[in-house]
């Protein structure tokens, strides 16, 4: 089995760099875009990047991106290209905005170019879309055909961002190295479509540092609106090293039972980075990890203001058979579960729950 590694094949942070997206695609190439932007976004920077591609002299569509991140959407949207003036596709917005441009881009054969407006997730950098059904429970992985051929993250923009999407980002990139070393341990074969390589675990390894480094900086600066060195450090640790990490390095516990939790309608309103953050905590029990170790994550969830607890996701008295149907669904054929060194059961992620939940408690003070 190959090692391999994936990239985007140009990552670009800077603040003002949404000014620059016609430049960007220019540089490509092409000669019309198609850009699939968060109405929000749209809302206060639809200018700048409209302007953008003006001044290029590059014919620009765009298309508010609503509702759910579906097979159904994507397959609509692709329909809907004039493929005689698109020769590019651009996603504005946060994670599932991204997503769907990157689908999109894959059935219509076409580069994609992507726009962070949040550091929410590591979706960005990934030759992968998490697809959901339309109401809005985990569908499946859509594997790409290669990487998003340039990511721009405008740290200006994501600085001013909710605090909460920034923190949900950190918790996403939280698992990256731990998934990371259990596939390592494994020789799983990681979304890259070989085994982990050196470079992959470093990026890993680099992640969860500077998370443990610059994460209260950033938040204490994002609060501010403020993109600061230890911002623009997060930013980079949340989109490109968690991205590359997890892609190139693998998917194990965390994010299977992440995917397993989206069956619970309770926990629904939880960012995505927030389930991965406790599934995190979940994944250590179930590897029997040091209290050190754990301790340090747990720490780290409270300052960010991360679940530790059942109930800080929403999942206050819940019952054990809903929590068993998470697990189950986390054990499935084709999880991330099967990337484990060691063969895990349902019973065992329920009571990888449990031990997370009362060792989140205590510690909280709440029992």
């Amino acid at each position: 089995m190959p090692q391999i590694i994936c990239s985007p094949s140009k990552y670009i942070q800077g603040s003002g760099e949404i000014r620059r997206l016609g430049e960007y695609c220019l540089q490509l190439g092409v000669k019309g875009a198609y850009a699939i932007v968060d109405p929000y976004i749209q809302s206060i920077y639809g200018q700048e990047i409209s302007g953008s591609f003006d001044a290029e002299q590059i014919p620009l569509t765009l298309r508010e991106f609503r509702g759910e991140c579906s097979l159904i959407q994507v397959q609509q949207i692709t329909a809907e290209l004039d493929r005689s003036r698109v020769e590019v596709i651009v996603g504005v917005g946060g994670g599932k905005t991204l997503d769907t441009a990157k689908a999109v881009s894959y059935f219509a054969s076409l580069p994609v170019l992507l726009v962070p407006t949040v550091a929410s997730t590591d979706a960005p950098c990934s030759a992968l879309s998490v697809l959901y059904s339309e109401s809005g429970e985990f569908d499946r992985y859509l594997q790409l055909r290669r990487s998003p051929d340039v990511v721009v993250a405008d740290t200006a923009i994501i600085a001013k961002a909710p605090v909460r999407l920034l923190a949900a980002g950190m918790g996403d990139a939280l698992s990256t190295y731990y998934e990371a070393r259990a596939c390592s341990k494994s020789a799983a074969v990681t979304s890259a479509g070989g085994t982990s390589t050196l470079a992959a675990l470093a990026l890993a390894r680099t992640c969860l540092e500077t998370l443990f480094t610059d994460g209260r900086q950033a938040l204490k600066d994002a609060s501010a609106g403020q993109a600061t060195a230890a911002v623009e450090h997060i930013v980079e640790a949340n989109i490109y090293l968690s991205g590359i990490g997890f892609e190139s390095g693998g998917l194990a516990a965390a994010h299977a039972i992440h995917n397993g939790l989206t069956l619970l309608p309770e926990c629904r309103a939880a960012l995505h980075g927030e389930k991965v953050a406790f599934a995190t905590l979940v994944q250590l029990m179930l590897e029997g990890e040091a209290e050190e170790e754990i301790s340090k994550v747990a720490d780290f969830c409270r300052m960010a203001g991360l679940p530790v607890t059942l109930a800080e996701l929403g999942l206050a008295g819940v019952e054990q058979e809903r929590l068993m149907m998470a697990a189950e669904a986390s054990c499935a054929e084709g999880s991330p579960m099967m990337n484990m060194p060691f063969s895990v059961t349902p019973k065992q992620v329920l009571e990888a729950f449990l031990a997370a939940d009362r060792r989140g408690a205590r510690a909280s003070g709440h029992c």
